[in-house]
């Protein structure tokens, strides 16, 4: 069970001429760990204000402060999930038969005394605006938002010891759990992004029928950066685990730097609706980057729209009635897309480190310098070309609402993995404008709202799918572990399974009709539990052949990992004061093909005992007849016999995962006290409710993962789990 609370509080009021709200919430929660348990806690303060001062000048403001408080066990990092799942397997004993913690495998120790993480970090964003109407239906309005995130991260390591179980005087420091030194560890990081902007609009109309909006203006984007980061080992005690109780000579890092980047961008607008039955838009952005070299800084970006709304037509006559609402619409348009996360991609750069050397020089290590990467000098933008397709409508005195897209995306020039090159040249290869891909798909989105009586309700339900086809890429063999031009993305290419052998007599069966090399290329020693693979090809062996599109041996496309209609369906109603709503999510298609390593799903795996594991699922296993296992003959089990080998692993259709879901991801029920009861006690509303996350799901997949992290992290999905929640909740306005 993992508590969590929320409250929430706010302010608001004013004048005419001054307006105010202010807010304040607070969220705590604490983790699933019993042991050394994580905790997170978040403050939030927002204040907006608005001033008429007169009236051609309104001046707003508005600021909103997060802190975060996180703390966690110092082993609980990014890999802990992972590394439980392998090692503290529930068989394991918590104590030894002397009383002492077994800390070398059960992370008990390690969580409770090895030491903590603590994270602090502030975020302040705020926005300063003007609007200046020099004239009627004329703004200038200017904008500054500016947003600071101070974030500081201190962590300590401290050994945690383990006894032996046949000499418990004598201890020691499990590899496994603890660290080897005691040290500290703190990182400061201080960045601030301003966002100046400047535009001005103004409207008109001609015969009350063709209205106009016009706009321009400037937006420009900074970006500074500065972090610290300091370790040292040798902590002299656990009590004030701070650098300067540290002492060891040797063993530090000292690591820093400064950094920033720039945009500027020009944009006009021109909106034209005549009589509220013919729409069109027009935009055009110039935007420069500083990323890029001067050359390839600038891009133009134009876009437009246009829109018709079939029921304001008088040919539509009756029909109005029933449907009030009928649009088409359609838009083109350019957007340019600065992909990248190196600040400075086109630049080469020379990493000097202290004492790193590998040789002395006066008794002491010298300082080294790497030879800098190979860059693009030739690095852009991207391009993305946005087209759309889209129906609007209303029926039923708007009970029944709609809307349908669908769209195309061309990225062109993507910044794509660099062209494979012969491993003589020495590095990597960098990123380059490689590559065109096209993504189409359509959104569908259906709502319907009623009341009868005291009794309305609501439904409404969205789907959308989309796709990817990598249009260009620098490929010449047609590679299979990359992008192939033509080729959807998130292809999925295996074996076909002919089954698990159930006898050795049916492998050795299997293993003479592929004269030609068996299935060597995979593995060896093929006895009864393991799979029989297809020779789809036809040349009396198994294999991948080149691994390419046009020498592919026997594997084939057995599905895609993209998801496919992602899902939304939102039902509510209230009477009476009670109100109750469901939100469903879900993805109606996905394939999923566990790695050869994912141990969550296969158990046990090549990689040896500390990288296997057992859940309940991993027991339908093959056991042959004459099985000495106390769980007796399973010759139709679901997995192969378990080996330290990955042979049995390969990507193939029978393990092919349907990744498909629907999760019921909120339920509330509330109920709103009468005012005529409340209000004698000056309350203006009185609503308490109960609510749940998470609480049901349908799904296809194996028991072993969750679809929605699925393939995400460590060993495809060993990440912080998603948990059920259960939340009680009053709101009170004064």
């Amino acid at each position: 069970m993992a508590p969590s609370q929320e409250h929430n509080i706010s302010v608001s009021g004013g004048t005419d001429k001054l307006t105010y709200y202010v807010s304040g919430n607070y969220m705590g929660q604490k983790g699933f760990m019993r042991y050394g348990q994580d905790t997170y806690n978040r403050y939030t303060f927002t204040g907006k204000f608005s001033a008429q001062m007169n009236k051609w000048l309104k001046v707003d403001y508005s600021s909103r402060y997060v802190r975060t408080d996180y703390g966690r066990p110092t082993t609980m990092d990014d890999g802990f999930y992972d590394n439980i799942l392998r090692r503290a397997r529930p068989v394991r004993a918590k104590y030894d038969p002397n009383g002492y913690l077994m800390a070398d495998i059960n992370y008990i120790s390690a969580l409770q005394d090895g030491g903590r993480h603590k994270e602090q970090n502030d975020i302040l964003s705020q926005q300063f605006r003007f609007t200046i109407t020099p004239l009627e239906n004329w703004n200038i309005i200017g904008e500054m938002n500016i947003k600071t995130d101070n974030d500081w991260t201190h962590e300590e390591e401290l050994v945690t010891y383990a006894h032996y179980a046949d000499n418990p005087e004598e201890t020691y420091i499990p590899s496994t759990t603890s660290a080897t030194k005691p040290s500290v560890s703190e990182y400061s990081l201080k960045q601030t992004y301003l966002n100046p902007t400047l535009y001005t609009n103004y409207n008109f109309s001609l015969n009350d029928l063709h209205n106009f909006t016009v706009m321009a203006g400037f937006q420009a984007e900074m970006m500074n950066y500065r972090d610290v980061t300091a370790e040292r080992a040798g902590l002299t005690t656990s009590d004030l685990p701070v650098l300067s109780q540290t002492t060891d000579v040797d063993d530090y890092t000292i690591d820093g730097i400064y950094k920033n980047w720039k945009t500027a961008g020009f944009f006009g607008r021109i909106n034209y609706d005549y009589n509220g039955k013919y729409l069109a838009e027009f935009n055009l952005r110039y935007d420069g980057s500083s990323r890029y070299r001067k050359e390839n800084r600038w891009i133009w970006t134009p876009s437009f729209s246009l829109g018709w709304n079939m029921a304001r037509e008088a040919f539509w006559g009756d029909l109005a009635n029933y449907i009030g609402t009928f649009k088409l619409r359609g838009s083109y348009g350019e957007l340019a897309n600065q992909n990248t996360t190196n600040w400075y991609p086109t630049y080469q750069i020379m990493t000097v480190t202290a004492s790193n050397g590998k040789w002395l020089q006066d008794g002491a290590f010298p300082n080294t310098a790497t030879v800098p990467g190979l860059v693009s000098t030739g690095l852009t933008w991207e391009k993305i070309r946005n087209t759309n397709l889209g129906l609007d409508f209303g029926a039923f005195n708007n009970r029944l609402t709609g809307s349908f897209d669908y769209f195309w995306r061309k990225t062109r020039n993507m910044v794509g993995p660099g062209v494979e090159l012969p491993a003589i040249l020495g590095t990597d290869v960098p990123v380059t404008n490689n590559c065109d891909l096209t993504t189409f798909g359509w959104e569908l989105s259906l709502g319907w709202r009623d009341k009868i009586g005291d009794f309305s309700y609501g439904v409404k339900v969205n789907v959308s799918d989309s796709q990817t086809r990598i249009d260009r890429y620098a490929n010449p063999t047609n590679s299979l572990d990359t992008y192939i031009a033509g080729e959807l993305v998130g292809e999925i290419w295996g074996y076909e399974t002919i089954g698990i052998a159930k006898t050795q007599e049916e492998m050795d069966a299997h293993l003479a009709s592929l004269p030609n090399g068996g299935q060597t290329a995979i593995g060896t020693k093929w006895e009864a539990g393991d799979i029989m693979y297809a020779d789809l090809n036809g040349d009396g062996k198994v294999d991948n052949g080149s691994n390419t599109l046009g020498d592919h041996g026997d594997l084939k496309k057995i599905g895609n990992e993209t998801p496919r209609f992602r899902t939304g369906i939102t039902l509510d109603f209230q009477w009476k004061g009670l109100d109750f709503s469901m939100f469903w999510q879900g993805v109606l298609k996905r394939d999923y093909a566990p790695g050869e390593n994912i141990l969550v799903f296969w158990g046990v795996t090549g990689s040896g005992q500390w990288w296997s594991t057992a859940f309940k699922e991993h027991m339908d296993y093959f056991r042959a007849e004459d099985t000495s296992s106390n769980l007796g003959a399973n010759v139709d089990g679901y997995y192969p016999r378990p080996l330290f080998s990955n042979k049995n692993h390969q990507t193939q259709a029978r393990y092919l995962q349907n990744a498909a879901y629907m999760r019921l991801k909120n339920l509330q029920l509330g109920y709103t006290f009468p005012k005529h009861i409340i209000q004698k006690i000056g309350l203006q509303n009185v609503r308490v409710y109960v609510s749940g996350e998470n609480l049901w799901t349908i799904t296809g997949l194996s028991k072993t993962m969750d679809p929605e992290t699925v393939g995400i992290g460590k060993q495809g999905g060993t990440v912080y789990p998603l948990s059920r929640t259960y939340s009680f909740g009053l709101s009170v306005n004064f």
